[in-house]
């Protein structure tokens, strides 16, 4: 978990150095880094910083397009989940007495508000200047990728709640984020096809 910290600072760090031609990546990156202990920065070396020096977005092969395509998703994802996790467990927020369920809930609607607004905010800044124009395409663009996201997430954090782990961690315990750290690698897995076939049907823009 602290190798996550470390990693996203030092992407943050590179990127106030070296910032993103499109604004909100210089967020997205060092969030990534979180949950991508070390080979988040190798992949923000390989795939960020080289869109940084050339002032605009590289060239690159479709999948590795798609794959900062997910980058741009899972920021949003990751800020929103790690944002309502403690506020879920703070109010004691349930679901048919189901804390987790209470958890699945609110992350689900914190992770898709930050998702549609890392959409809608670079559309606006490219152009855009309708903001409800801007708020459907951010729907159409990444919904998709937000609930394959989640899918993913929710999936695995299910899974080690109830079958691997004794007992459901509490928010403030380093396994509850480790385990959070793993489920939102696993839904940056499961939004990878989600964004190839967007990306491919022209829905949302390679990046």
């Amino acid at each position: 978990m602290l190798l996550g910290v470390a990693t996203g600072l030092a992407i943050l760090r590179d990127v106030i150095r070296h910032p993103q031609p499109m604004q909100i990546m210089n967020v997205t990156w060092p969030v990534n880094g979180l949950f991508t202990p070390v080979f988040g920065w190798w992949v923000y070396k390989k795939l960020g910083r080289p869109d940084a020096e050339a002032g605009g977005h590289t060239d690159k092969p479709f999948p590795q397009s798609v794959l900062v395509g997910v980058t741009h998703c899972a920021g949003g994802c990751v800020l929103g989940d790690s944002i309502a996790a403690p506020v879920v467990s703070a109010i004691g927020f349930t679901i048919a007495g189901s804390l987790l369920l209470g958890h699945f809930a609110g992350e689900f609607i914190a992770a898709y508000l930050f998702g549609i607004a890392f959409q809608m905010l670079p559309m606006m800044s490219m152009g855009e200047s309708n903001p409800l124009r801007a708020f459907i395409n951010a729907i159409k663009a990444d919904t998709l990728s937000l609930v394959a996201f989640e899918i993913g997430m929710f999936g695995f954090i299910a899974l080690a709640f109830k079958l691997l782990l004794p007992e459901e961690p509490h928010v403030a315990s380093a396994t509850f984020w480790f385990m959070m750290q793993i489920a939102m690698i696993i839904g940056f897995a499961t939004a990878y096809p989600a964004n190839w076939w967007l990306i491919k049907r022209g829905i949302k823009h390679g990046m």
